[in-house]
């Protein structure tokens, strides 16, 4: 498939079609032909089914934001099984990306000739198989089937480690990851770092943006600088450590797991005593005796 552009437009290949369910249409419908194109009339809904049926979409032109957003995912709220489509195609795109490229990504390949804005979301750099593209494939599809990562400097794989240190902020780092392994992020991330996460661990060296954690379903995220607001926003399982401070609305709407943070944290739930466990982990980022009495923890609030 491919579909020429005069301007840069956002969202193609957008598998939540801009999050449908909240907007339910108003923002963009699957069936819409996607704007200002020249001698194509291809709709969001072709270019998304094409890649669930392992084709290849290229897009010749610059295109916008949220190119490739949830990318591979089977989402249930179109019927889907929440979980990875495998065989998804790739995007190659004959120009330059907008921001938040790949957010929350589960599988496929995004190619781009020209440069991407950052922040990305879950993806990183990988050596291309097309000579003078850039590829990005995503950080929880690298770590499922790491024996194919083929990463790009200064990034990269040590045992069951990722180690992203080339300095570019991303969003949804780590989503959906259902593996054991730890991703462990050299400075800051964006939005949503962990989001419907089940197993591993992200390590943040710096803070996090707004709604880290959000929806986790399991592993363990810890952040060694501050987090932003909405930390843990209806999380089910795992565990989220903050080091730092905490922004407002810590724990809003909080199913279960636990949130570990300074006392003092404004949290929207139920305060709960430290195990061994958790003084534990506390330990093994330096924080023990004393020091470990300024800390809290923060549970799913009793009903």
């Amino acid at each position: 498939m491919e579909l020429r552009l005069r301007s840069p437009q956002d969202c193609i290949g957008d598998f939540t079609y801009n999050f449908y369910w909240q907007h339910k249409g108003d923002l963009l419908r699957p069936e819409d032909t996607i704007p200002s194109q020249s001698g194509t009339s291809v709709t969001y809904e072709d270019v998304v089914y094409a890649l669930k049926n392992g084709h290849t979409v290229r897009i010749k032109g610059d295109v916008g934001k949220r190119l490739g957003t949830s990318m591979g995912v089977s989402l249930r709220y179109f019927g889907g099984s929440g979980c990875e489509i495998a065989d998804t195609g790739a995007i190659i795109v004959d120009g330059n990306a907008g921001a938040y490229l790949g957010m929350s990504m589960l599988a496929g390949a995004i190619y781009v000739r020209g440069t991407v804005r950052e922040p990305l979301g879950n993806v990183v750099q990988v050596h291309s198989d097309l000579s003078g593209y850039k590829k990005f494939v995503s950080i929880s599809w690298l770590l499922h089937n790491r024996e194919e990562a083929h990463l790009c400097e200064p990034n990269e794989m040590r045992g069951d480690e990722l180690i992203l240190r080339d300095g570019i902020l991303r969003c949804t780092v780590g989503a959906r990851l259902r593996t054991h392994a730890t991703i462990r992020i050299c400075g800051d991330t964006g939005l949503s770092v962990g989001i419907l996460m089940r197993k591993g661990r992200v390590i943040v060296e710096g803070s996090a943006g707004m709604n880290a954690g959000v929806r986790l379903m399991g592993g363990e995220i810890c952040i060694l600088g501050d987090a932003a607001e909405f930390l843990g926003v209806e999380m089910r399982r795992g565990r989220i450590f903050v080091r730092g401070k905490c922004s407002g609305y810590v724990g809003v709407n909080m199913q279960g797991g636990s949130i570990i943070c300074r006392s003092g944290t404004k949290a929207l739930a139920h305060e709960a005593p430290l195990n061994a466990d958790d003084i534990k982990m506390l330990a093994d980022f330096g924080i023990s005796g004393i020091l470990a009495l300024s800390y809290r923890k923060y549970v799913k609030k009793s009903t």
